[in-house]
């Protein structure tokens, strides 16, 4: 039989309530879903940087003493 275990104590999926099968159900949901847009958050933060860098490179350098700065 499945189980789960929760604060060191395990249960029996199939004796669980209908009410604490749908609270498990949410919290896999919730699971899945932080999960999923912790990567969307990742892939956002690859692609700022790439714009970034290609913004740098499209904008004119600027000449400040001995060094080359971008404004």
């Amino acid at each position: 039989m499945p189980s789960i275990t929760i604060d060191n104590k395990s249960y029996d999926l199939d004796s669980l309530s209908d009410e604490a099968k749908a609270q498990l159900g949410s919290i896999q949901f919730v699971d899945s879903e932080l999960a999923r847009l912790q990567g969307q958050a990742a892939a956002l933060q690859t692609a700022r940087m790439a714009y970034s860098k290609a913004l740098q490179a499209a904008l004119p350098a600027v000449t400040v003493g001995d060094t080359l700065k971008f404004s």
